[in-house]
């Protein structure tokens, strides 16, 4: 193990002022804990927020803070005692792992009621005031490694939180067997939730974004694609319908007016699922929309211990990663990687942030 006292770390220092610093190095990891060598990052949605405000909802930048929650690596050192991983098994050095980013406190009432994803004192990596994983070391809870399998490798290991987001949503919006969906947003999750979502039995399954490039993959993957800066995409869902809309329609975007689509597209007594967030923090819909057509909604919140799912739908060939990825970057490029996500240049879907080469 390398015996430098210092690391690179990418850190946030105001709106789209993302710097290569050089940080303390993690110590080693007290009980319950791990000391991890970072593989691969995947750079989210949110961290896009984060990147163009300096916050995401109410949480703000109060110091430079390290980015990064979607990751992988390699456990380099466990704490005293017993350390049991996300399996519930002991924690062995030398594991590639894929890492939950979340630490619910385990104790509160909601974790104790099976919602960690709502407990009330979670940190969360990467999320102000917790350091993310955009540098060579980080220590993490024990309990939020999961062992990855050979067939599975480092930017997999990354990718496996948004595929978690993606089945917790649809999870909430119960899709049976060919229900018809709509998804809104063709980025990672909306990828993801599109796999989800025809694993599920759903049919059809429409997916809506501005980007072709991306809608080109929505289509590789099963979706039928529709630009809404070409057509009216809620009213081009009623007319494929029949005018009746989608059993469920999930919004995956940036949370505008892609809300106020989304219901537009839902049947009477349809489902929708809110995934995607709002940079001012607002959710946008009228409310007789959703109101006359009685709609279920249904506000998405990460994930709850959904790893193992993940882990089994991509090692089984279920969930294509692989075609989600279009862009890798070294750790000293990151702050090159978020301004090109930022603008959505050079036709970018998902950008990997390799680390541990």
């Amino acid at each position: 193990m390398t015996t430098e006292p210092d690391m690179m770390a990418v850190r946030l220092h105001g709106p789209r002022d993302l710097r290569v610093d050089r940080v303390p190095r993690p110590g080693s990891p007290g009980p319950g804990q791990a000391l991890l060598r970072v593989t691969a990052v995947g750079i989210c949605g949110s961290d896009l927020h984060s990147y163009q405000d300096a916050r995401i909802g109410d949480t703000m930048l109060n110091a430079p803070l390290t980015l990064g929650h979607e990751f992988a690596g390699v456990v380099e050192e466990i704490g005293p005692g017993e350390a049991l991983d996300g399996e519930f098994q002991p924690l062995q050095a030398g594991a590639r792992v894929a890492v939950d980013p979340a630490q619910p406190c385990g104790r509160c009432e909601m974790c104790e009621q099976g919602h960690p994803n709502l407990c009330r004192r979670l940190h969360f990596c990467g999320l102000y005031p917790d350091e993310g994983s955009l540098s060579h070391w980080i220590l993490v809870p024990a309990h939020t490694c999961f062992p990855l399998p050979d067939a599975i490798d480092d930017a997999g290991g990354a990718l496996l939180e948004p595929l978690g987001v993606a089945i917790h949503a649809a999870d909430l919006a119960k899709i049976r067997v060919a229900d018809s969906v709509a998804i809104l947003g063709a980025g990672a999750i909306g990828l993801l939730i599109l796999q989800a979502a025809r694993i599920s039995g759903a049919n059809p399954i429409y997916v809506v974004d501005q980007f072709p490039w991306r809608l080109a993959v929505a289509e590789e993957l099963g979706g039928i694609p529709i630009n809404f800066r070409e057509q009216n995409a809620a009213a081009a869902v009623r007319q494929a319908t029949g005018g009746r809309g989608v059993d469920v329609a999930i919004e995956a975007a940036w949370a505008d007016q892609s809300i106020q689509m989304a219901a537009e597209m839902a049947r009477l007594g349809g489902r929708l699922v809110l995934v995607g967030i709002p940079s001012d923090d607002n959710l946008q819909l009228t409310h007789s929309t959703a109101r006359r057509k009685g709609l279920t909604i249904r506000m998405s919140r990460r994930m709850k211990h959904v790893y193992p799912r993940a882990i089994k739908l991509v090692e089984t060939g279920m969930v294509n990663l692989d075609s989600l990825i279009s862009h890798r970057f070294p750790l000293e490029k990151t702050p090159e990687a978020f301004a090109l996500n930022d603008a959505y240049a050079d036709n970018v879907v998902k950008i990997i942030i390799d680390i541990g080469k």
